[in-house]
């Protein structure tokens, strides 16, 4: 069978399979474990004299090469562009996209360079799969090397509506960087049309019922693959660590109080402010609340030296002051913020022990903390998750209280219900939504989108038989 060499913008090593490492990780490592293969990105490490010279790691019948960064590059790449233009884009936060010509070029330059770094290695009969938004244009520059292997882009952010892709600069230099990959998956029907919509409208392209698109004189499909989680390990951590010293302290620490928990980066797309009005909504709007409930907010610090994520650490660390201020009593604090990461093993502990999930981002891919806090839960005395309508995974877990992530009121009142829903109603809603969550596992959705990749490099090869 054909190698698989994997594209990402950042390499998960051989050390990084444990509780620690994310499900897209380790679903990654076991596709490379079954298939044999390479996987290739940006080793974390910037230099102001790094150069484009691969580092190779061999790990049984796994290669990880990776490469580094010049400074320059780093800020224009990965700051500049991909978290300073894209990722608001894609996440319908026009007011805070930054465009630079500088940010654009260093993109590009980079995919460049990667691709130039990986296309020796790359042998006539491997499959490629390349990763998220940061690398839209690597496929387009490995074909600028003469490279005409299968090669799959998977997104695994939203795709913005036409009107709103319309409005980034120079739009049709990435539509048509799409048109390099024979298979292209989304995470949801809506990214897919929105994606269709914009071949369509904004680069006179064709696409077909069956997920076929022709742009200039490359043809290619595009489909839906939405991701999930390993749901039996996850409900084994679960259950592990229900009596582990974690989440014992944590429940000690409660009184007897419920827990809502809600775990994200620290990203202004999550909706954390938001969420945190929706606190004090509860306890304005509903007092009976008032020492009974205590919500715990885990939000590791990420992207640290944009200045949109220094502004959004501020106004968290000022509304959480409010909040206590005005509701804490001597032996009881209604919010806890904490700003640091925590192993899966200990999260799953801390899902478990929680009444409510709050998921709430004001736009998301998919949100697979949505699915763990389903998988950890305790089949006879389930807690409630409250997501966001505007959450991939809200497309799937339809048990769930959905609600409008911008409208604190409404998320307050959904706590509100799921503080004070049955148990026979609790059981209900979750064993949908854990039907769900077992069926659509990270493993289905990594073996759906590389059958279907399989399939297209077979079709090439009839094709020219």
């Amino acid at each position: 069978m054909s190698r698989l060499i994997i594209v990402s913008n950042r390499v998960a090593s051989p050390s990084q399979q444990g509780v620690r490492a994310g499900g897209l990780a380790v679903a990654m490592h076991e596709a490379l474990d079954r298939y044999g293969g390479v996987w290739f990105g940006w080793s974390g490490e910037t230099k102001d004299d790094a150069t484009w010279n691969p580092r190779v790691v061999e790990a049984g019948n796994v290669t990880y090469v990776t490469v580094d960064l010049k400074t320059e590059d780093y800020q224009d790449y990965y700051i500049n562009y991909a978290n300073g233009t894209l990722w608001p884009l894609f996440h319908n936060q026009l007011g805070l996209i930054k465009f630079s010509r500088a940010g654009f070029d260093g993109y590009l330059r980079v995919n460049a360079k990667m691709a130039e770094a990986l296309a020796p290695m790359i042998r006539p009969d491997d499959v490629i799969w390349v990763h998220d938004y940061h690398l839209i244009p690597f496929g387009d520059e490995l074909r600028k090397h003469g490279i005409n292997n299968q090669i799959g882009f998977f997104l695994h952010t939203p795709f913005p509506p036409r009107q709103l892709f319309e409005a980034l600069p120079r739009h049709t230099v990435l539509l048509h960087s799409f048109a390099a990959y024979d298979l292209i998956g989304f995470q949801t029907d809506e990214s897919l049309h929105a994606f269709q919509e914009s071949v369509i409208e904004l680069a006179h392209g064709r696409c077909y019922g069956d997920g076929a698109f022709i742009l200039g004189d490359r043809h290619g499909h595009a489909a839906v693959f939405p991701i999930g989680i390993d749901t039996e390990r996850f409900a084994k951590y679960a259950r592990r660590t229900a009596r582990s010293r974690h989440t014992t302290r944590l429940k000690e620490s409660l009184s007897g109080r419920a827990l809502i928990i809600g775990v994200d980066r620290l990203d202004y797309s999550k909706g954390i402010p938001n969420r945190f009005d929706a606190i004090h909504a509860l306890l304005t709007d509903h007092p009976e609340h008032r020492n009974q409930v205590s919500f715990l907010q885990i939000a590791p610090h990420s992207r640290s030296d944009v200045t949109e994520y220094k502004v959004l650490r501020k106004e968290l660390e000022a509304a959480v002051g409010a909040i206590n201020g005005k509701f804490a009593e001597y032996d009881w604090t209604p919010l806890r913020y904490v700003n640091r990461a925590f192993s899966r093993l200990v999260l799953a502990g801390f899902y478990r022990a929680a009444r409510i999930g709050l998921v709430t981002p004001l736009r998301d891919g998919m949100n697979l903390v949505a699915k763990e806090y389903v998988a950890a839960q305790d089949p006879d005395d389930p807690g409630v998750l409250v997501l966001s309508r505007f959450a991939g995974a809200a497309n799937e877990l339809k048990a769930a209280l959905l609600v409008n992530p911008y409208d604190a009121d409404d998320i307050a009142n959904a706590i509100h219900r799921g503080l004070r829903m049955s148990l026979d109603e609790r059981q209900m809603r979750w064993k949908h939504m854990m039907d769900v969550v077992s069926a659509n596992t990270v493993t289905t959705w990594r073996e759906a989108f590389l059958a279907s990749l399989y399939e297209t490099q077979f079709e090439k090869v009839a094709a020219v038989g």
